[in-house]
């Protein structure tokens, strides 16, 4: 779910991919696969599959939207989730619920021959499995991309290796890196493009769009810590349910009046209920790990073409079309190939 910012964000900036050329960003891994999982499905909302059954869309999305970024010159290093805090516990369940609930909407609709809305109910059912996450590292690996495996959350381990200068900026849909810390925030990276709207026949094209923590703040008049306070009244993932009937604007409101949690007496008693200083501690002191060197290597061809169209029946043609088509963009970025990735 992730905290609702949006619409105290005014300080937001559409961008192309090409201005992100030369840079290194950090991928929030689950987020990405998430998306992945719900757009890349077929007419009736089933996911893509190989011979055996596996589910392949996660490695398809991963695949050609990683070399499109590699094409245009960003450097992508994905970061994948550790082991949740406790108090994300309830977020887990009640996410489990919901993919369960929008399974059985999904196999209804089918029944009725309703494809619209199965599509819709079939995106909203994804889960990503532990095998999932395993094809991805392999495939990530075998495309010379590096990945990092978090201790805790991804997207805390993402900003931290933002602010740290390790990347450039971290990128996930969720506004929760800007509380985490991160400098820069894009959203939109792995899902940019013509995207249908649910229920609707109607088409709309999602650009990538920056988001600064700096000029967040500036604007709203507040303290990182400050935004968590705010982000806390509204909902997180640690505490999901938020302060009934507070939004974004009227936890603005709050936190601008009284400038901590503590001191709004009114809402003393619905906080009461919520360990606000351990959410506050696991936005503001993380676990994190030094992430160690990152290293973009060019391409295992043969690898790549061993795990997707051996093993899980990709087009040969179009995975190496894809590959061909990054091999040659690299003289127009630097002199060589292997300058590039090194």
């Amino acid at each position: 779910m992730g905290v609702d910012l949006g619409p105290l964000i005014k300080s937001r900036r559409q961008i192309r991919v090409e201005e992100l050329h030369g840079k290194s960003v950090a991928i929030d891994a689950y987020n990405a696969l998430y998306q992945f999982l719900a757009v890349i499905r077929g007419e009736a909302g089933e996911p893509l599959t190989d011979s055996k059954g596996r589910v392949t869309s996660h490695l398809s999305g991963l695949y050609y939207r990683t070399l499109n970024l590699l094409e245009k010159g960003v450097k992508p290093v994905y970061v994948f989730d550790g082991k949740p805090p406790e108090l994300k516990a309830q977020e887990i369940e009640n996410r489990i619920r919901q993919r369960e609930s929008a399974r059985a909407k999904y196999e209804e609709a089918l029944k009725r021959g309703d494809l619209e809305s199965a599509r819709t109910y079939a995106a909203l059912s994804a889960r990503l499995r532990d095998y999932m996450v395993e094809d991805a590292k392999r495939l990530l690996e075998a495309l010379g991309v590096p990945w990092v495996q978090a201790p805790s959350e991804g997207e805390a381990e993402a900003a931290y290796m933002a602010a740290k200068g390790y990347v450039w900026a971290s990128v996930s849909q969720d506004y929760d890196s800007l509380l985490f810390g991160s400098p820069v925030l894009v959203r939109n990276l792995t899902i940019s493009g013509r995207r249908k709207l649910p229920r609707k026949d109607v088409y709309v094209e999602v650009v990538p769009e920056l988001i600064r923590l700096d000029e967040v703040l500036g604007e709203l008049g507040l303290t990182r810590e400050q935004l968590v306070d705010l982000g806390i009244l509204i909902g997180t993932d640690f505490n999901p349910d938020g302060i009934r009937g507070v939004g974004p604007v009227k936890a603005y409101n709050y936190i601008k009046k009284y400038g901590r949690l503590e001191n709004i007496a009114e809402l003393a008693s619905e906080l009461s209920s919520i360990d606000y200083n351990a959410i506050r501690t696991i936005f503001l002191s993380p676990s994190v790990a030094e992430p160690g060197p990152l290293e973009w290597r060019p391409p295992d061809e043969g690898a790549v073409v061993e795990f997707l169209c051996r093993e899980h029946d990709f087009s040969e043609e179009r995975v190496l079309n894809a590959l061909r088509r990054l091999k040659a963009s690299a003289p127009a970025r630097t002199e060589t190939l292997d300058r590039w990735f090194g």
